[in-house]
């Protein structure tokens, strides 16, 4: 294939690190197998080998087989441009809905799924900002430190992924969610100094909207139940509640009431030996002054 009399060279693996599907995510491989089997039956239908196709889309005949056959996630582009040669009207475009959840790996899907569905959340991170908080720029800077390193590929999968669980400040009726911050986070200026002040900013922006509640807890304070790691408490418009701690239970998620009570009061500890709210915001506006 050529453009202007120029060769142009295919996509290949080299080019597309982390698109694998995970072979343990049961829903994602049964979603890039249907889409595979799809584009494969279109393709043959259309008369068309696979080497054929591959330069028609952009990409080498190794990846058209591994989409086709369930083994790798294909690209939106991918799909958009193998409709538009397929004659699809619209329907393998619109896989795109479906595959880029699969993306995600399975562990971040099922936290979303969660937070997604609770009325009422509760968080404690000891040593970084939460996910749900983060901007794309923060949490990249944290992948980018991440060792043994990730290939670029994944660390935008894992941006994108991160970033989309923030979903949740735009939800309606809106979740009640709490937040309690370590002072030594804010201080860690992660990215440098522009995303920094980016996070910065952004916290004051998400702690200053109706339904959230941001702590900020003091470097020179007592000893806490949360100094063990993360706490996290979500609670059901049904009644039911599910939680988890760092330091308890094995990390392991947990229903059981009386494992979720001793939840509820170490993060309700957490909360009462932090900042005000009005104390934590105005601590952040500081920091951006450059004021403490």
């Amino acid at each position: 294939m050529s453009v202007d009399g120029e060769a142009v060279r295919l996509r290949s693996e080299a080019d597309e690190p982390g698109w694998e599907v995970d072979p343990d995510d049961e829903w994602g491989v049964a979603v890039i197998t249907t889409v595979g089997r799809q584009l494969k039956l279109r393709r043959e239908a259309a008369g068309l080998r696979a080497a054929e196709f591959g330069k028609a889309v952009g990409y080498g005949e190794d990846l058209v087989y591994k989409v086709e056959g369930g083994k790798r996630i294909p690209r939106q582009d991918y799909l958009i441009r193998a409709d538009e040669l397929l004659d699809a009207g619209g329907l393998v475009a619109a896989t795109w809905e479906d595959v880029k959840r699969v993306r995600y790996p399975k562990k971040v899907r099922d936290i979303a799924k969660l937070e997604a569905q609770a009325v009422e959340i509760g968080v404690y991170v000891c040593n970084s900002i939460s996910g749900l908080l983060q901007t794309p720029e923060h949490a990249r800077a944290l992948f980018h430190a991440a060792q043994p390193p990730y290939s670029p590929d994944d660390v935008e999968r894992m941006v994108a992924a991160r970033t989309a669980r923030g979903a949740i400040f735009e939800r309606d009726p809106a979740p009640s969610v709490s937040f309690v911050l370590e002072e030594a986070t804010l201080l860690r200026e992660v990215g440098g100094t522009m995303v920094w002040r980016g996070q910065l900013e952004r916290l004051l922006e998400v702690g200053q909207l109706r339904n959230i509640t941001l702590q900020v807890m003091p470097t020179k304070t007592d000893a806490h139940p949360g100094v063990d790691g993360k706490i996290e408490v979500l609670k059901f418009a049904d009644g039911t509640a599910v939680g988890r701690s760092d330091g308890a239970f094995n990390g392991r998620p947990t229903s059981e009431p009386k494992l979720l009570r001793i939840l509820e009061l170490r993060y309700g500890t957490i909360r009462a030996q932090a900042l005000t709210p009005r104390d934590s915001l105005a601590f952040i506006e500081h920091l951006l002054l450059g004021e403490t």
